[in-house]
C-alpha cells in the first residue's frame, strides 16, 4: 500500500530548508534540479511522525542524492539532526561505481558520510574490501576497522561462495576514493588462508591507472650472491613517461641498483637502462679476484629507441656496454656473449630505400680480444626499384659502402654499386619461368691484412677491384591436385646460374664467413651471406617441392642439389657442402597438424656417402597448456678448426610444460652439449656437457600468479660460477605498485 505522497511533500516542504520529495516507484520526483540539497527518493509506504519530525520509508527505499544512491528495506530519516539510518539489504553506490553493502548503515542526509556494519564494499574494479565497521566520511573516503582486502573472485562460476585465493587483512584500512588507492594499517598478506607475508605502510592503486608506488618484490637465491631480495619502485612521471628504480639486497656481495626511464610521444619511443654495483670481480678465464677488487666498479648500461620524423624518415637506435665480461651472467641480467650497439637513419617511401648506420661491439667472449673486434662505421646503403617496366621486367639499383676499423687487426673499406633486372612469365601450361640478369662493380681498401688470422679471409693489402656480372634462368611448374582428401601441389624446380670467373681471393671476407648450404639458399644467385664473396661458374640447380593441405593438416617438403662446371674449393672450404662439383643434397620438412603437432627437420646429406653433414629438428607437440618441445642440431661438416665460423657442434634443447589442473602446472627444460673433439678438436666438451636446465611449478588462477624455479647453470666463466639458482615469483592482481 503507498502512502499519501502529498501529505509528506507538505510536511517536509514545511520542516525545513533542506526537504525532500517522495514518490511512488511509478512517479519521477518534480524537485527542481539546482536544488543540491533535495533528496529523490521511492518506497512502497511512506510514514512520517509530526511530533519527532522523523519520516521512515519501508519497502525497496530508493535514496538519490548528488550521484550517491542508497537502497534498503526500511530507511528512517531524522530531519531534527539530519540522520539517515538505513537496514536490511542495504545497497549504497557512489558517483564513482562503487558498491557498498552492510546489516546497517547510518548516514548524514547528504548520503556522503556516515558509518556501516558489517561492510562489504565493491570497487569499480571489482575488487573488495570488507569491514566489520566502517566509516565514510563527507569527501567519500573510507575508514575499516578489522578489514580485509581482496581482488579475486569470492564466488565460484555457480555462485557459490569460496575462499578468495589472497587476500590482505589489516587492523585499519583508508580508502580514498579520489585518489583512487588504499591504504594499509598492520597489513599483511594471506594466501588460501595462512598469513604469509607482513607488509607495514602497505599502500596501492585499485585503479587501471598508473600509480607510483612499490611493485611486489621479488626473492631468489643462487650460490654466487646469496639470497637477494629485489624491491622495485614505480615512478609515474607523466602519461607517456614512467621509471622504474630498483634495489637488490644480496646477502653474499654488495647491494646492486639499478633503474629504467622510459618515455613515449608522438615521434617515438626511447628507454635508459643502467645497473651499478661495487664487488669483487674475476675475469673471464681466471680463477681468482683481481686485486683491490673489492673497490671495482660494476655496472650495465643499455638504450634503445626509434623516432619517426615524418612519413619517411625515421631514427633509430641501440647501445649496450658493459664494465666486464662476467657482469651480466653473474647477476642473471643476460647469456649474450657480445654485445652491440647500433644507429639508423632510414628513409623508406613506396620505391626506394636508404640508410647510413654505424654498428659496435663489445665481446663478452673469454679468449676473444676486445682489440680484434670490428665497429663498423658508416655503413650506407640505397636501393631504388623502378616502377616502369624496363624491356619488360623490374629493374633496381644499390649501393653499398661499408668501413670496418679495428684497433688492431685489419681495416677494410668498401663500395659497390649495382642493378638487378627479374623478368616472371607465366606460360599456357602453368610454368613460372624468372629470368634475371645482375651487374656489380666493387671497390675495396684494406691494410693491416697479415694481422688476420685466416688466410682466406685476408683478401690484397691496398686498393682492389672487382666486376660481377651474372645471368639466370628460373622455372617452376607447380603441378596441382586432389589427394588424400585435400590439395596436393607437387613443383619441380629447375634453376641456372652463369657468372664469370671472380678473383674473390683477392678482396677480404668480412660478411660471407659462415657459409652453409642449406634450404634457404639452395635457389639463391649467391649462396654466401652478405656481399664480399660472390659464386662464380656456371651451375644449374634442381629440386622437387611437394605441399599437401587438409583441413586439419599441412606438409611441406623440399628437396634439392646443384652441380657446377667446376669445383668451388678455391673459396668455399670443405665440408660447406659448395666446394666440389656436385653439391650436398638439402630438404626441409614441415608438418602441422591442428595446433597440436608443429614439426620442422632440415638436413644436409653428403652427395658422396650420404652422411648427415646438417640435421636440425625442432618440433612441438601439446596444446597451450600442456606441450613438449624438442631442438635438436648437429654441424658434422669435418672442417678445420682454423675456421671458427664454421666449428661443427652438436646439441639438444628440450623443455615442457604439463598442466595438472585448472590453476597448477610444472614445467622445465634443459640444453645439453653433445659435442665431441671429433666434431670440434679445441672443444672441451665429453660429448655430453649439460649447459643448463630449469625446472619449475606454477600456480595462476587469474588473480593470483605464483610459482618457484630452479636453474642448474653448469659452466664457469670467472666470477659467473656455476651452481642453483631458486626464483620465487608472486604477482598479486591489482597489487602491483
Amino acid at each position: 500500500m503507498k502512502s499519501s505522497l502529498a501529505l509528506f511533500a507538505l510536511c517536509a516542504a514545511a520542516a525545513t530548508p533542506t526537504s525532500a520529495m517522495g514518490q511512488s516507484q511509478n512517479e519521477t520526483a518534480a524537485a527542481p534540479n539546482e536544488q543540491n540539497d533535495e533528496i529523490e527518493f521511492s518506497a512502497d509506504s511512506i510514514d512520517y511522525d509530526f511530533e519527532n519530525d522523523f519520516v521512515t520509508a519501508k519497502g525497496n527505499v530508493n535514496l538519490n542524492r548528488d550521484g550517491y544512491k542508497l537502497h534498503a528495506d526500511t530507511v528512517v530519516w531524522n530531519r531534527n539532526t539530519g540522520s539517515v539510518v538505513a537496514e536490511g539489504h542495504i545497497r549504497s553506490i557512489s558517483p564513482d561505481g562503487d558498491v557498498a553493502y552492510g546489516d546497517r548503515i547510518e548516514l548524514t542526509d547528504s548520503l556522503r558520510d556516515g558509518a556501516v556494519e558489517n561492510l562489504l564494499l565493491v570497487l569499480e574494479d571489482g575488487s573488495r574490501l570488507a569491514a566489520k565497521r566502517s566509516e565514510r566520511f563527507a569527501d567519500g573516503s573510507l575508514a575499516l576497522d578489522n578489514a580485509a582486502y581482496t581482488a579475486c573472485a569470492v564466488t565460484t562460476e555457480d555462485g557459490c561462495p569460496k575462499n578468495p585465493s589472497w587476500q590482505i587483512k589489516a587492523v585499519k584500512v583508508i580508502y580514498d576514493p579520489i585518489e583512487k588507492r588504499v591504504k594499509y594499517d598492520g597489513a599483511r598478506i594471506e594466501i588460501f588462508g595462512l598469513p604469509v607475508i607482513p607488509l607495514p605502510g602497505l599502500s596501492h592503486p585499485i585503479s587501471d591507472e598508473n600509480r607510483s608506488g612499490i611493485i611486489v618484490p621479488n626473492i631468489k637465491f643462487d650460490t654466487v650472491n646469496g639470497i637477494g631480495v629485489t624491491v622495485p619502485y614505480y615512478f609515474n612521471i607523466a602519461p607517456n613517461q614512467d621509471a622504474i628504480l630498483t634495489t637488490q639486497i644480496f646477502t653474499d656481495v654488495a647491494p646492486l641498483v639499478s633503474g629504467t626511464f622510459r618515455s613515449l610521444d608522438q615521434k617515438g619511443a626511447f628507454q635508459l637502462t643502467g645497473y651499478a654495483t661495487y664487488g669483487s670481480r674475476i675475469p673471464a678465464g681466471a680463477s681468482q679476484a683481481l686485486p683491490n677488487a673489492e673497490e671495482d666498479f660494476r655496472g650495465y648500461f643499455a638504450t634503445s629507441g626509434r623516432f619517426r620524423l615524418d612519413d619517411k624518415w625515421t631514427v633509430s637506435q641501440s647501445a649496450r656496454i658493459a664494465s666486464d665480461r662476467t657482469f651480466l651472467r653473474r647477476y642473471d641480467i643476460s647469456d649474450d656473449d657480445s654485445l652491440r650497439s647500433t644507429i639508423n637513419i632510414e628513409r623508406i617511401d613506396d620505391s626506394s630505400y636508404f640508410s647510413l648506420a654505424g654498428w659496435a661491439f663489445q665481446t663478452l667472449r673469454v679468449n676473444d680480444p676486445q682489440n680484434r673486434v670490428p665497429v663498423a662505421l658508416p655503413v650506407i646503403d640505397y636501393r631504388k626499384r623502378f616502377n616502369d617496366p624496363v624491356l619488360g621486367g623490374r629493374l633496381e639499383i644499390q649501393a653499398n659502402s661499408l668501413a670496418i676499423g679495428r684497433s688492431e687487426g685489419q681495416d677494410t673499406q668498401r663500395a659497390f654499386g649495382s642493378a638487378r633486372w627479374d623478368l616472371r612469365k607465366l606460360t599456357d601450361w602453368g610454368q613460372e619461368i624468372t629470368l634475371t640478369g645482375l651487374v656489380r662493380g666493387d671497390v675495396y681498401h684494406s691494410e693491416d691484412n697479415a694481422l688476420n688470422e685466416t688466410a682466406i679471409y685476408r683478401g690484397q693489402s691496398g686498393w682492389e677491384t672487382r666486376a660481377i656480372a651474372t645471368a639466370a634462368i628460373d622455372v617452376k611448374w607447380p603441378l596441382i591436385g586432389e589427394a588424400f582428401g585435400g590439395t596436393q601441389t607437387v613443383t619441380p624446380r629447375f634453376q641456372i646460374v652463369a657468372t664469370p670467373g671472380l678473383a674473390n681471393l683477392s678482396v677480404p671476407n668480412e660478411d660471407s664467413r659462415a657459409v652453409d648450404l642449406e634450404d634457404s639458399n639452395l635457389f639463391a644467385l649467391n649462396r654466401f651471406p652478405g656481399y664480399d664473396r660472390y659464386e662464380d661458374n656456371v651451375r644449374a640447380t634442381y629440386g622437387l617441392e611437394w605441399e599437401i593441405n587438409r583441413p586439419q593438416l599441412q606438409i611441406n617438403m623440399i628437396v634439392g642439389q646443384s652441380y657446377r662446371l667446376e669445383d668451388n674449393s678455391n673459396i668455399v672450404p670443405e665440408g660447406t657442402g659448395l666446394s666440389d662439383r656436385f653439391s650436398d643434397i638439402v630438404g626441409r620438412t614441415n608438418v602441422r597438424f591442428k595446433d597440436i603437432v608443429k614439426f620442422t627437420h632440415r638436413f644436409r646429406l653428403d652427395k658422396d656417402n650420404f652422411a648427415v653433414r646438417r640435421n636440425e629438428i625442432d618440433a612441438t607437440i601439446g596444446s597451450k597448456s600442456t606441450y613438449a618441445q624438442v631442438g635438436y642440431l648437429r654441424l658434422n661438416r669435418n672442417i678445420g678448426s682454423q675456421l671458427e665460423d664454421l666449428r661443427d657442434r652438436e646439441e639438444i634443447r628440450v623443455g615442457g610444460r604439463y598442466q595438472i589442473d585448472r590453476y597448477w602446472s610444472v614445467f622445465g627444460s634443459a640444453i645439453v652439449d653433445l659435442t665431441d673433439r671429433k666434431e670440434d678438436p679445441i672443444s672441451v666438451a665429453d660429448g655430453y656437457d649439460p649447459v643448463r636446465h630449469r625446472l619449475g611449478v606454477a600456480y595462476d588462477d587469474g588473480c593470483l600468479s605464483m610459482g618457484v624455479t630452479w636453474r642448474y647453470d653448469y659452466e664457469n666463466s670467472g666470477d659467473a660460477r656455476r651452481g642453483s639458482t631458486f626464483l620465487l615469483r608472486l604477482a598479486l592482481r591489482n597489487l602491483g605498485v
